[in-house]
């Protein structure tokens, strides 16, 4: 194809292209009705021009904003030399990405991979086969606790023990060996551990359910109740971590160090799906040649994007940015004058809303912002989540108050 030549699909308007997607993708996602085809920053823009304020940044995944210069220049950079070899042989990208992010997040060893979802299952293969090689529990007896509410993607697996029966629904039967105990209850964590129990599984704040902060000293209680075990703590950090709550693992609010870390999301730069587990050697050295892989996990493009991620975030400057801009999102949500908003959730730039169901649903707010040229989603009816690339301004911040303070006024 000519390099001047525009692909056939540009033509189409706006409307042509939601009638195709509709027909010819599958329905797994009701998106709001808009066309998006460029992004800048914190910024994106729609076929016919329309600028909009990206206060979703693809669920923490956008942290760094669409095109981050340092970002696509060293994609371009790895795209001109090499992007895949599979783990078949070494590269020179996987050992430095995997250095960098082993000290970001003071761990000994990485275990690359593709998806959030993929990770969560690395993790709870890895747990497993610990539980088996080092704690000693008989084969197939493994047991894994994990909270009601929980969202750590959607394969079987993750459904199966999923509170959301839309999520559940009709996709069984399911892998058995977790038990679901209420999340932010610390003491039913201890009541559930058993002498098969080998891990807990938990989101330190919980995204999809709204942005849900448990109770101060839930995460600290339950490291305790892990040592006093012997079992291991997974902090499912891929919507939390790497700089959204203002440090660069959310755990790290209470001080506390989980076992395993499941990363993901920002750690591709918005550019291409990478994530990742992160363990010590005493856990990552179960996982011997054979006994887990990925073709592209660990690939040489992916490796040099998440370098780079890693590196940018060891300067600091985007978790103290967030911080500061959350404080100022905080200020701006908590002072909102409405009865229509029942409840504000704040950590980092990450906010949790509630709305009145029996005035407007979430979908009804984000439509209304949309038309404010603000982009959010709901979740759970009646709940929007906040999630500004961390490459916003204060005046983007600000704009993002009195679009939805003037949505929930005249409501």
């Amino acid at each position: 194809m000519d390099g001047d030549t525009v692909p056939m699909t540009h033509a189409l308007t706006s409307t042509q292209h939601i009638e195709l997607t509709e027909r010819r993708a599958a329905h797994n996602y009701h998106p709001l009705p808009v066309v998006l085809n460029h992004g800048e920053g914190a910024w994106v823009t729609d076929l016919e021009g329309k600028r909009y304020l990206d206060c979703l940044a693809g669920y923490s995944a956008l942290n760094f904003g669409h095109r981050h210069p340092r970002l696509i220049a060293r994609t371009q950079q790895q795209l001109s030399r090499l992007t895949l070899t599979s783990r078949a042989f070494y590269n020179d990208q996987l050992g430095p990405f995997a250095d960098a992010l082993g000290d970001l997040v003071g761990k000994e060893m990485i275990l690359p991979m593709n998806s959030g979802a993929e990770a969560v299952e690395t993790a709870l293969k890895v747990a497993r086969k610990w539980g088996c090689q080092v704690k000693g529990v008989a084969p197939d007896h493994g047991r894994i606790i994990v909270m009601d509410g929980n969202f750590h993607g959607r394969t079987t697996t993750i459904v199966g023990f999923s509170t959301d029966e839309l999520a559940r629904h009709d996709f069984g039967p399911f892998t058995p060996g977790f038990d679901l105990v209420p999340y932010g209850k610390a003491d039913a964590v201890g009541d559930a551990i058993t002498e098969d129990t080998i891990a807990v599984l938990l989101e330190p704040i919980q995204g999809e359910g709204g942005v849900l902060i448990p109770p101060a000293g839930f995460l600290q209680h339950v490291r305790e109740l892990c040592d006093r075990h012997g079992i291991l703590l997974i902090a499912d950090e891929i919507q939390s971590g790497l700089a959204r709550t203002g440090r660069t693992l959310a755990v790290e609010h209470e001080d506390v160090v989980a076992d395993i870390l499941v990363l993901g999301k920002a750690l591709g730069g918005g550019i291409l799906p990478v994530s990742a587990i992160a363990a010590d050697t005493d856990v990552l050295g179960v996982i011997t040649p054979g006994t887990h892989g990925s073709t592209f996990g660990g690939n040489p493009l992916a490796a040099a994007v998440g370098h780079e991620v890693c590196l940018m975030l060891a300067t600091g400057e985007f978790q103290a940015r967030a911080a500061a801009l959350g404080a100022r999102l905080a200020d701006g949500l908590l002072g909102l004058d409405s009865a229509v908003v029942r409840e504000v959730r704040c950590r980092g730039l990450w906010a949790g809303i509630d709305v009145d169901p029996t005035v407007m649903t979430g979908r009804q707010l984000c439509e209304s912002l949309l038309e404010r040229h603000v982009l959010a989603k709901e979740t759970h009816g009646s709940t929007i989540r906040l999630a500004p690339p961390i490459v916003c301004s204060e005046d983007d911040i600000d704009m993002l108050v009195d679009a939805i303070g003037s949505v929930v006024a005249g409501a």
